[in-house]
């Protein structure tokens, strides 16, 4: 009767959620909350709420104007794999942030990944109407005055890891934690000049985590052995990290821009 409760106090001193989050003075296991969200929406709420420009500023992103250039694989803890770790299109995450900034009333998002199919249906367009004598009239593309380019610069793989446990006539819990760490790179370039109006950076952390309970005691005088084990373990999601580090680049272009006078808020 006197483990259990001898047991709990070590677990709250070693495991307790309120402890320091300074890892690197040893003052404890971190406080590490993974957030349950959905790709399908944006990570920064800021990004989404932020008021729309007077004069939406018209922008393209090329296929090849953000990529990883990392060339992580994935890494199961003993050898690394074939497959990347990251998306190999990252702009897809560029343009949605773009795209969905002030609830899509900021950015002017041009198509530029699918040109050259778009260039193509654009022609069928023409010459179907020639064919058969109707207005052939087609629209003119938007052209963008501003590109967005950058990329995945680094991934830095288990920059920091630890964890604690407590152990007490057999019972034992024990929570461990690692950190990986995703840098992104953004400019805004002006087509008229060529100029880098702005240009920035984020990184974030991507982090894992484990919990397991274990019990190991000996029955009938030492002749038979029970042990019992639970454990759980979360990862963050590598997209979402990917895509929260690009909102905030996206969000900081914005703020820089508005700061230099190159667009204004309603």
């Amino acid at each position: 009767m006197v483990a259990l409760p001898v047991f709990l106090f070590l677990s709250v001193v070693l495991l307790s959620s309120c402890a320091s989050k300074n890892m690197l003075d040893g003052k404890g296991v971190p406080s590490i909350v993974i957030k349950n969200t959905s790709i399908l929406e944006l990570q920064s709420d800021e990004l989404r709420d932020i008021k729309p420009a007077k004069q939406k500023p018209v922008v393209a992103v090329y296929p090849n104007s953000f990529l990883d250039y990392t060339g992580q694989r994935k890494s199961n803890g003993q050898f690394a794999l074939f497959s990347t770790a990251i998306s190999q299109a990252p702009d897809a995450f560029l343009i949605r942030a773009l795209k969905h900034s002030g609830n899509g009333n900021f950015w002017t998002v041009v198509e530029r990944v699918g040109l050259d199919s778009l260039t193509k249906e654009r022609q069928i367009i023409r010459s179907t109407r020639d064919s058969f004598e109707e207005d052939s009239t087609v629209k003119p593309l938007i052209f963008a005055g501003l590109l967005m380019q950058g990329g995945v610069l680094s991934y830095d793989t288990n920059i920091l890891s630890g964890g604690a446990g407590a152990r007490y006539l057999g019972i034992g819990s024990s929570k461990q934690y690692r950190e990986d760490l995703i840098t992104v790179s953004l400019r805004l370039v002006s087509v008229s000049t060529g100029e880098i109006l702005i240009e920035t950076s984020a990184q974030k952390s991507l982090l894992s985590v484990a919990i397991s309970q274990d019990v190991f005691r000996f029955l009938a005088e030492g002749q038979r052995l029970i042990e019992v084990e639970n454990g759980k373990a979360q990862n963050e999601s590598t997209s979402l990290v990917l895509q929260s580090a690009i909102e905030e680049c996206v969000l900081d272009i914005i703020k820089i821009g508005i700061k230099k006078g190159y667009w204004k808020y309603e």
